[in-house]
C-alpha cells in the first residue's frame, strides 16, 4: 500500500487541457489604441472648443455685417471729391445738395453733370445732410454711389493683354485702410497700371472713403477680388508675369529694378506687418526704396506710388 501510495504520489499529471471558453479576440481588440487624442478645440465639452465656436460665430456675424454694409449705397462727401467722381463717370444714383449753400463752380458743375447723366438731384436741409453723412465734412454736396462691382483677376489680366503693353498689375496684401486703397488705385491709374487686385478677406474694399481718395479713378481701373491672393499670384506667374513685393529687407532697391520693363505684378504689403509670409515666398524679387538715414518706412500707398513711378519711368525710356 505504501508503495502504491508512493507510486500514486509520483504520478505525473497531464498538461493536456480540455476545451476552454475564449474571448474571441475581444481582449486583443480592446487593447488597441483609439488613435491620437483629439485637439482641445475638437473635444465637445472642452473650454477650448467653446472658445473656438464663439470665435467662429463672431467671425460669421462680422462677415454678415460687412456683407450687409457693402450691399448698401454709400455717400461720397465734399465738393472736390463729388465733382471728380462725376467727371470720372462713377456710377451714382443721387446727388444731394444742401439748401442755402453758397454756389460755386464745383456745385454748378456737379449739378449740371449729374442731370446730364440722369442722376437725381435732391435739395435737402443741411441738418438732414449732416444726418445722412454722419456729420462728415460734406460742404453741402454728397453723391450716392451703389455697391462697387469688382472684376475677376482674370479680367484684369485680360485688360492688360488687350492694351498691347507689358502687363502691369498692382496687388494689395492686407491693406485695411480704405484711404490707402484709394491712394494706391489713384497711383496705379496715374502710372499706367492695368488693374488692382485685393484679397477677399482682411482687406479694405471700395467704400465711399476709397472712392473719395481715389478721386474717381476706381471707375476707370478694374479692381478685382482674389479668394486666395497667393494662389492668384502663382496663376499670374504661370501666365508669364514676374511678381515683386515691396519690403524694407529686400533683394534690390528701386534704382536696380531691372524687372520693371517686363510683365509685372507689384505687391504692396499691409500698413503694419508688410508682406505676409506666403506672399513673400511667392514673390520673385523683393524691392525697397532708398531713403535718407533715420527716416522711418513710408506709408503703404506712398511706397506704391514711388515704385510705380520708377516702373513707368523705366518703361518710357525702354
Amino acid at each position: 500500500m505504501a508503495g502504491n501510495d508512493k507510486r500514486r504520489g509520483g504520478m505525473r499529471k497531464s498538461n493536456k487541457k480540455g476545451m476552454v471558453v475564449g474571448s474571441g479576440g475581444q481582449r486583443r481588440r480592446g487593447l488597441r489604441g483609439k488613435g491620437p487624442t483629439p485637439k482641445a478645440e475638437e473635444r465637445v465639452s472642452h473650454p477650448a472648443k467653446r472658445r473656438a465656436d464663439a470665435r467662429a460665430k463672431a467671425e460669421q456675424q462680422r462677415a454678415k455685417r460687412q456683407a450687409a454694409a457693402e450691399s448698401q449705397p454709400e455717400l461720397v462727401c465734399g465738393r472736390n471729391p463729388v465733382v471728380e467722381c462725376v467727371r470720372a463717370g462713377v456710377p451714382a444714383s443721387g446727388l444731394f445738395v444742401a439748401q442755402g449753400i453758397d454756389i460755386d463752380d464745383r456745385v454748378t458743375e456737379a449739378v449740371r453733370e449729374a442731370k446730364a447723366r440722369g442722376i437725381s438731384v435732391v435739395d435737402v436741409p443741411r441738418v438732414e445732410l449732416d444726418r445722412m453723412t454722419h456729420n462728415a465734412v460734406h460742404q453741402g454736396l454728397a453723391l450716392q454711389v451703389p455697391q462697387f462691382k469688382y472684376a475677376h483677376p482674370e479680367e484684369v489680366l485680360q485688360a492688360a493683354r488687350d492694351s498691347g503693353l507689358p502687363p502691369l498689375i498692382v496687388a494689395l496684401d492686407g491693406v485695411t485702410d480704405p484711404r490707402n486703397l484709394g491712394a494706391v488705385i489713384r497711383s496705379a491709374a496715374a502710372f499706367g497700371a492695368h488693374g488692382v487686385i485685393v484679397p477677399q478677406r482682411r482687406s479694405a474694399g471700395i467704400t465711399a472713403v476709397a472712392w473719395r481718395t481715389s478721386a474717381g479713378t476706381a471707375a476707370k481701373l478694374p479692381v478685382a477680388k482674389a479668394v486666395n491672393l497667393t494662389r492668384t499670384l502663382k496663376d499670374l506667374k504661370s501666365e508669364g508675369l514676374m511678381v515683386i513685393g515691396l519690403d524694407a529687407d529686400s533683394d534690390v532697391n528701386s534704382d536696380e529694378l531691372e524687372l520693371a520693363t517686363g510683365p509685372l505684378v507689384v505687391v504692396v504689403g499691409s500698413e503694419g506687418r508688410g508682406l505676409s509670409r506666403l506672399v513673400r515666398e511667392t514673390c520673385d524679387q523683393t524691392v525697397s526704396i532708398p531713403m535718407a538715414a533715420g527716416v522711418e518706412s513710408l506709408n503703404a500707398s506712398v511706397a506704391a506710388g514711388v515704385v510705380l513711378a520708377e516702373v513707368a519711368r523705366r518703361r518710357r525710356i525702354h
